[in-house]
């Protein structure tokens, strides 16, 4: 009876304790690129597809010490509002000399909502980004 217990107490932290976590990032974005309201959903998270997209093709040059001149660069890095801007506004040099031609207008949507959720100061359980 006690080990039930015990499962029971840890199976309720666990829900409970996702769920408070999912709650307080943001779970939707406005992205101004295709004037839609995204739903931020596994796929933003850090297991999801966006995240295989950053670490597989951002990484590649924005890490610690690389040899290309690429400022070094993690989800927090930048706030979501410059996370969006420079997804829409396509400003960096990577960017501009053809490093997102691999990534397809999906990729860059998936990219772009997992840095969104997890950039700088996103923890905020009032936020309501699109409405």
């Amino acid at each position: 009876m006690r080990k039930a217990g015990m499962i029971a107490v840890v199976t309720f932290v666990l829900i409970f304790g996702y769920s408070a976590m999912v709650q307080a990032a943001p779970n939707k974005r406005l992205d101004p690129g295709t004037q839609t309201c995204r739903i931020l959903g596994f796929d933003s998270m850090w297991w999801g597809e966006g995240a295989k997209i950053f670490r597989g093709t951002c990484k590649s040059c924005h890490s610690r010490d690389n040899d290309k001149g690429a400022p070094f660069l993690y989800a927090e890095s930048k706030s979501p509002e410059a996370w969006n801007r420079v997804f829409f506004q396509k400003y960096p040099q990577c960017a501009k000399d053809g490093s997102w031609g691999d990534l397809s207008q999906n990729d860059q949507l998936l990219l772009n909502d997992y840095l969104y959720r997890n950039g700088a100061n996103t923890y905020n359980p009032y936020s309501a980004d699109c409405g």
